[in-house]
């Protein structure tokens, strides 16, 4: 029997139940997998608030690293004792073991723990495709990146670093502030006393900036628009403060702005796309030029607490589950 958080009906915290549920052996083309760390997203927040819908009931979690216990007939880049992690494919990571697609499984590589990637499989992977892929960061640009301090944004302040690009970023307080800085983030704005556009202007000589990644959302849309130069990019990665509605003559009004809703099913398909971006975020760990350990570690059946410690905003970096 597996130990799995489920949902019946969409809610608060307070809907997520410890079930126990029968994992037989895996199918054709499936894995079963244990799991040692399950990452806790603000996208399971979505979809237990029902803004993204699933099934009912259901499970929690699209992000977890863990041992293949057993493999189905046709799997044959995956086998038992294989240490790996996911990001991609059915609910339900919130477990103690599962069966899984094994075309989304991603081999670990040996000089990475299970405890750190848990830490970077889905934020590692996400700031990959944000840039390297949305909009492909050179070197020598200057970004504007909300929720700086985050579980992605301690990683995109790291990249940003690794590939000499100047991220400005935005925080709620001042100790979010010093994490931030300490992870490579170049300039960053308190958001709860500063001016994010003004202050943007500012250390950029009044050019602005030719990219915002903002994961905010509602709160930030007019702060984004007003510190890109014309014809900059708005890639709106998340809605944590609301959903984002745009009129598309505002975007021709702040100076003919691009704007992108990316997800990353479309950016880590095929499995070859998805092992590449693996490929170049563990080049990156291994070279000691990205570290990610969890900044908050819940038990399995604490799952609603880590919920409201996300949603209060209370954490930094990333937060984990223990099965």
């Amino acid at each position: 029997m597996a130990q799995v958080i489920r949902v019946h009906e969409i809610g608060g915290p307070e809907v997520m139940r410890l079930e126990q549920v029968e994992v037989g052996d895996p199918g054709p083309g499936q894995a079963r997998v244990r799991h040692s760390f399950v990452a806790v997203n603000f996208i399971d927040i979505y979809f237990r608030t029902g803004r993204y819908p699933m099934p009912l009931p259901n499970g929690l979690g699209s992000d977890a690293v863990g041992v293949v216990e057993a493999v189905g007939a046709g799997v044959v880049d995956i086998k038992v004792g294989d240490r790996v992690g996911y990001l991609l494919g059915p609910q339900g990571a919130y477990s103690d073991v599962r069966l899984m697609p094994a075309e989304v499984l991603i081999p670990l590589p040996d000089g990475i723990s299970d405890r750190s990637a848990s830490a970077l499989m889905m934020k590692g992977m996400t700031a990959q495709y944000l840039f390297r892929q949305v909009y492909p960061l050179k070197g020598g640009e200057t970004i504007l990146y909300h929720a700086a301090a985050g579980g992605v944004g301690l990683v995109a302040c790291q990249w940003a670093r690794a590939l000499g690009v100047t991220m400005i970023g935005t925080v709620s307080t001042d100790e979010k502030a010093e994490v931030a800085k300490a992870h490579g983030c170049a300039h960053v704005i308190v958001t709860s006393r500063e001016n994010i556009a003004e202050r943007v202007r500012e250390i950029t000589d009044g050019k602005g900036v030719p990219v915002v990644y903002d994961s905010v959302g509602k709160d930030t849309l007019m702060a984004s628009l007003d510190s890109l130069q014309p014809r900059g990019t708005l890639v709106s990665n998340g809605t944590s403060s609301g959903p984002v509605v745009v009129d598309t003559t505002l975007l021709a009004v702040k100076g003919s702005i691009w704007l992108t809703r990316p997800a990353m099913i479309h950016y880590a398909t095929p499995r070859s796309q998805m092992l590449a971006m693996a490929d170049e975020l563990f080049g990156l760990v291994l070279a000691g030029k990205i570290r990610g350990e969890p900044k908050q570690v819940y038990a399995l059946h604490e799952a609603a607490e880590a919920h409201r410690a996300l949603e209060s905003r209370r954490t930094t970096g990333a937060t984990v589950l223990v099965p």
